[in-house]
Order: C-alpha cells, then structure tokens, then sequence
C-alpha cells in the first residue's frame, strides 16, 4: 500500500517535469514560443486542478503540500497558487476502533479507565488525526468539577507516521529531480524547501510539541482577560495523543450568531488583529494557522454602551512560528517604511530580514514599491476588489521583468507568518467589510518609532560615552609617545608604517572632532538651561555634526 502510494506521487511529478520540459525547453527551440506563451496559463491551472484532486484522493501530507504551496507566492505564479488555495484538510474519519487502539497502545490502559466518557463521533477531522468530546474520570480530574467538564481529544491516525515519512521520501526524490531543471533551479533552491517543509510538518505530527505550543501562548497572554487558551491535560497526552480544556464557543466566522449575542464585530476584528500583531511584535512567536475552525469569539458580560464584551478563543497549536532578531528588525522596518511610504526603506527592511536574492534589481524594487503605495495605499479589501482589472494589468505590466526574476526566497517561517496574515486579513474584512490594514497598523508603527528612537537614543549615548573615555585617554598616549621620542626609545617598524601613520591620523581626527563635540555640546547645555534655546539648537547642530565626524573617524 504504502509502496503504491509512493510510486504514485512519483508518477504525478514526473509527468509535470516532463510537460515542463516538452512546452517549456523542447517547442520554443522549434519556433513554437508564442504557442507555449499563449497555453501556459490553462497549462499551469490544469497541473494544480491534477494536484488538488490527488491530494484530496490521497490525504496524508499531499494536503498539506497542497496548502504549504498555495502560500509560496516567492516560488509559485498566482494560477496555482489560487487552485490550491482552496484545498481543504477535511478528509473522512477513522474508525472508532481503529482510534481506540491508538489510545490504548499509547497509555496501555483500556479507554474506558482513561475517560468517564469518549465521545465515538468525532467533531473534526483532518489528514493527520480527528478530534473528539470525551469527559474525564474524576481520579484523573482531580476534583468533581473538572470531571463534570468536557475535554478535546486529538488523536492521531494509524500509522500516520509511516505515510508521512512515504511522502517525504517521494518528495526529497522529487526535489532531486527538479535540481535538473534550469529555469526553476535559478529561482529556488527546492531540496532547502522540502527540508524545511520536512521540519514543520514533523513538529506537527508530535502532540508533545503542540502541547508545548499551546502553553506558551498562554503564558505569553497570562494576565490579558479577553484571550482564552486551553489547559493541556499532560496526565492523558503523548506524542499521539492530546487531551486538551474544551473551550469552544462561537465560531469566528459565524458572523449571525456574533451579532445576536450583541457583540460588536468590528471591536473583534479590530482586536484579532492587535492580538497578531503583539504575537509577532512583542512575542516573536506566533499561532501560525488562524483559520476559522481554530478561532471562538465567547460572550462575556454586558458592558456600559449595552454592547456585549468578548473573548477571543485560540486553539490548535501544530503550527507555530518563532521570528528571529533579524526577521523582527526587518518587519519593524517594514511597518515604519509601509506608514511613511518609504519605498527604500521597505528595500532596507527585505535587506535586515535577509529575503532578498543575490542580485536582486533593488532599484527596480523600490520604483514598484513607491508605485504600489501611489496606486494602493490606505486602500481597503472591498475597494481594492473594485480596482479596474486594467489598472491591476497595467502595474504587473510595468514591473513585469521583476515578477519574472522573482527577487525574494524566503524562510519558511516567513512563509507562514505572510500565511497567517493573509488569512487573518480576510477573517478580518468578514467580520468588519470597512476593516482597514492599514489604519490598524498605524497604532503600532507609531510604537515601534518611539521604541526605535529610545533604542537609537541610548545606541548614541554609549557612543558618545565612549568616545569621551577615548578623548581622556588621548592626551596620556601622546604625552607617553612624545616622551617616548625625546628619549629615543620610540621604535618605528617600517612594514607597519602605513598603517601606523593611519593610525595617528585617525587618532587626531577623532581627538580634534571630539573635542569639538564635547565643546559644543557643553555650550548648548549651557545656553539651554539659561534660556537661550535657538543659540543651544545651533550648538546642538554643530556637536551632532562633530559626532558623525568621530564616528567615521573611528573607521
């Protein structure tokens, strides 16, 4: 069986390899290219519309391959990655006996010792396992209450594992095979991104990890009233098996039911999104799959203005992000950049999170970033649907050699974040039609300036403290030289020379603009404190001046 399943993901590729390089090498050489241009676009949506139906027959990691691929904007051309974006992980359940015995191989207990109740009918099921209500025994609750609760039950599929590592093994065969294909290998580097794929999707299949997930997003919410995370039971969790608080209540997108409750839906929207951005701002760890079966809005009580306050519901955990120093610099960088329009600053911002490939046209990006902010910014998603499809045209036109090169790779936990948000986007604009992404990161950008100007401010300082502890050491090291000198001992070693007059000169240049510094910057002190404050911004000019010339001096 599994054999068979391996052979038929091979199959399915090489089929596509091999149209590739009929419609894409063979008929340009014998004067066909404006046949292939013409074709190629029903040719790509068929191949995904192939994929899409394997996936669905196939289940296993081909649904997740399938959703992993419709987020690789870097990678993909929009026709599949559309196709793709629809693909489902609901697949038919397992057996209630056949989850019986994952359960009790994994605790090595009858199911009926481990839980009071075990619910056969499973309330979700997905490629990797299916999820059930079950009640547990009072001894394992520890009280009467906790027992009279209801509890979430994941558990994993049979031999899951060994499907997974099927496909895996296809897939890295695959990656082999596409290294030879030119075009594709300029572009991507493919056996990095099924290593990468491969990582994710292991932590995923490990109920451990998701257990871990779930109690660090409630330890980076402790203490924040509106968000809800669910207590694991770890006494009836494995690596198969997750046993979590059942926490259910309005599902996100069920908007009619939002609103009879008397919540207002644009106050969810607008704090969905809030909670997203605190998760990759301040946590730098991220729920990286908000769709709409993990996200509850649960009613709480009636506030002053009659409306009803909320809570926002997190669960599933499988997949996380952690955004690196790098990564969180750039994307601060970008938020500013974004709200200022700053199409060089955004190029910065790809530079800090190391997105950019080696010889990417940078001014050719900035050109299409400063006319995108021209032609879309402040836009919301209902007024950028009612953009004229020309004008759309018209831009992909003009930038149309650089959506070809395709500057950017990016890392898988980008790709996940950039998923994340598209998905929280649309979640957002259901809720709240007049949602606007841009209005609602203006609050944090604006934090993000104040914090990166009181990080820029104490950077200066510790400059300017050291360069005043280099100035007072300046004057002995010259007196030591000069004495050094009238009493002969001064050694000269001439294969240094050059360096060493280097040197000195710098070490004159530094003491000259230092003292400058600390010149003007006493005087404009001074002139503050008694008043004279367009004499001490003068002074304050002329010492800011001084310190850039100290510090390229230091260079």
């Amino acid at each position: 069986m599994l054999r068979q399943r391996y052979r038929k993901i091979l199959f399915f590729f090489a089929s596509v390899l091999l149209g590739l390089l009929w419609w894409e090498i063979f008929l340009p050489r014998i004067g066909l290219k404006r046949l292939v241009h013409q074709t190629r676009n029903r040719r790509l949506r068929q191949t995904a519309v192939r994929f899409h139906n394997l996936a669905v027959s196939m289940g296993g990691v081909l649904i997740k391959v399938g959703q992993w691929l419709s987020a690789r904007l870097d990678v993909l051309p929009p026709v599949i990655t559309e196709e793709l974006a629809g693909l489902q992980d609901e697949v038919k359940p397992e057996r209630i006996e056949d989850i019986r015995q994952v359960v009790e191989l994994e605790f090595g207990a009858p199911l009926e010792a481990l839980f009071e109740e075990f619910v056969a009918e499973p309330i979700a099921a997905a490629s990797i396992g299916q999820v059930h209500i079950a009640r547990l025994r009072k001894s394992a609750a520890g009280d009467e209450v906790a027992a009279s609760r209801p509890v979430v039950v994941k558990v994993q599929r049979p031999n899951i594992e060994k499907v997974v590592e099927t496909d895996l093994a296809a897939l890295r065969v695959v990656s082999r095979w596409v290294e030879w294909y030119k075009p594709i290998r300029k572009r991507v580097d493919v056996p990095a991104l099924v290593r990468e794929f491969s990582s994710t999707l292991y932590a995923e299949i490990d109920y451990l990890n998701e257990g871990k997930n779930a109690q660090t997003f409630k330890e980076n919410f402790l203490g924040v009233a509106d968000v809800i995370v669910p207590e694991v039971h770890w006494s009836h969790t494995t690596r198969r098996v997750l046993t979590l608080e059942d926490v259910r209540a309005i599902k996100i997108t069920d908007y009619d039911a939002i609103s009879a409750a008397g919540i207002d839906r644009t106050q969810v929207a607008q704090r969905l999104f809030d909670i997203y951005l605190k998760q990759v701002f301040e946590d730098h760890w991220f729920h990286a799959d908000p769709h709409p079966g993990n996200l509850f809005v649960a009613p709480g009580a009636v506030q002053e203005d009659g409306r009803t306050g909320f809570s926002l519901v997190f669960v599933d955990f499988g997949m996380a992000g952690k955004i690196t120093p790098n990564v969180v610099s750039g994307l601060r960088e970008l938020v500013i950049a974004v709200v200022e329009r700053d199409g060089a600053r955004v190029i910065k911002a790809y530079q800090l999170m190391g997105v950019l490939l080696p010889g990417a046209d940078t001014e050719l990006l900035r050109q299409a970033n400063e006319r995108a902010f021209e032609r879309f910014w402040g836009k919301t998603a209902p007024e950028l649907m009612e953009l004229r499809q020309t004008e759309a045209v018209e831009f992909l036109e003009e930038f149309r050699g650089l959506l070809y090169n395709n500057p950017f790779q990016l890392p898988e936990n980008m790709i996940l974040l950039g998923r994340a948000l598209s998905i929280l986007n649309g979640m957002c604009t259901g809720l709240d039609a007049n949602f606007n992404l841009w209005q609602s990161v203006i609050p944090w950008a604006e934090k993000l300036v104040k914090a990166e100007v009181g990080s820029q401010w104490k950077t200066w300082t510790n400059e300017a403290v050291d360069i005043l502890r280099s100035l007072a050491a300046l004057p002995r090291r010259t007196e030591a030289v000069l004495t050094r000198l009238e009493q002969g001992r001064l050694e000269v070693r001439s294969s240094d020379l050059s360096r060493q007059v280097q040197r000195v000169t710098r070490s004159v240049n530094r003491l000259t603009a230092g003292l400058f510094f600390a010149a003007l910057l006493f005087g404009g002190v001074q002139l503050y404190l008694a008043g004279e404050v367009a004499l001490a911004v003068g002074l304050g000019g002329g010492a800011l001046v001084a310190f850039i010339a100290v510090l390229f001096a230091r260079t």
